[in-house]
């Protein structure tokens, strides 16, 4: 398939691009990724082995947790989102598990072959693109017109977002340099926004910033209708500065392509790729890791005990119940043309 040689071909994963460092050739990754995890995450070899091995005897003595996976991929991913801080990557790993226990229902059973996911994914209602950027980054494209709130509800969307993540998650070079997020709100509706308990969605926002190990680098909403738009900066009111910093909000594809290469995107957001091909390209890939999504149910998390939460001042607190109280609201009185 051409979408799938794109991606095997790209210069950030070319073989043309030798490893020259010893150091890093048991990392499956390039010079080129390896000098990102340098300059921005602080990794080397030495580093890496010696968190690695920390963490893998913090797994060990924890008899709060069980069948936690401890082989390289999987811890790397908590270490590379939080720079090499082993205590801040097992507290993130501690959230994760606990995020698993508390919404089950919306991020275990990651089967993309489940009939209603796999028509979602069909559907192409989310799906990463095969082309990596400039900066060697997947696309995660979102499509609201692609979900059929009158057949579909938020656990199934939750779960092909569980998908989608996990299985980029199983990439070395996404967890260096992270992801690219494109919302398409064209043909959103008030079912699509009703689908949803508000409670549930302030909850997974922001939960999923905190205990979902990746790094996203951009974040652009396309299509919006002014409608949604109050709700997007009632968001703002409850996730990191970092993230209000990287969201961007686009009128229509052609304003979306001043900011990503469209050689990234499907034809239908202005790019070069049929989606059906992108879609097919996808499903490639989640094909390749089904079983190893599967497993990730096997792991427990007994008790949230080690879990530190940070404790804001009193002005804080008061700020970000006026923005779940806000987006609530939003969501209740929210009419989309």
């Amino acid at each position: 398939m051409t979408t799938t040689r794109v991606i095997l071909n790209f210069p950030w994963t070319s073989g043309s691009d030798k490893l020259k460092d010893d150091l890093f050739q048991d990392t499956g990754v390039t010079d080129a990724v390896m000098n990102v995890a340098r300059k921005e995450l602080r990794e080397d070899k030495a580093i890496r082995e010696q968190s690695l091995e920390q963490m893998r005897e913090w797994i060990r003595q924890n008899q709060d947790i069980e069948n936690v996976r401890t082989d390289d991929l999987f811890l790397l991913r908590f270490l590379r989102t939080k720079k090499f801080s082993v205590f801040m990557a097992e507290q993130m790993l501690l959230k994760y598990l606990n995020l698993r226990r508390l919404q089950m229902h919306m991020v275990h059973d990651l089967d993309f072959l489940s009939p209603k996911l796999n028509k979602l994914i069909n559907n192409g209602y989310m799906l990463a693109s095969p082309i990596r950027d400039k900066n060697g980054r997947r696309l995660i494209l979102g499509f609201a017109s692609l979900f059929d709130p009158s057949e579909h509800d938020s656990t199934e969307m939750s779960r092909v977002h569980s998908i989608t993540y996990e299985t980029l998650l199983e990439d070395p070079q996404n967890q260096i340099l992270g992801f690219v997020h494109i919302g398409d709100f064209k043909g959103i509706t008030t079912a699509h926004i009703s689908s949803w308990n508000p409670t549930d969605f302030l909850r997974m926002l922001r939960w999923g910033e905190q205990s979902i190990p990746m790094r996203h680098k951009e974040v652009h909403f396309v299509n919006v209708p002014s409608a949604v738009k109050y709700v997007i900066e009632a968001g703002k009111a409850i996730i990191s500065k970092k993230m209000k910093e990287r969201l961007q909000v686009h009128v229509t594809a052609q304003d979306l392509c001043k900011k990503v290469d469209p050689a990234c995107l499907p034809k239908e957001l202005g790019g070069k790729i049929p989606l059906r091909d992108m879609i097919e390209s996808w499903k490639l890939e989640l094909a390749a890791k089904r079983s190893t999504l599967l497993a990730l149910d096997k792991m427990k998390i007994l008790s949230d005990r080690g879990i530190i939460t940070r404790h804001n001042n009193d002005r804080n607190n008061n700020n970000g119940q006026l923005g779940m109280e806000t987006i609530t609201g939003n969501f209740r009185k929210l009419e989309v043309d």
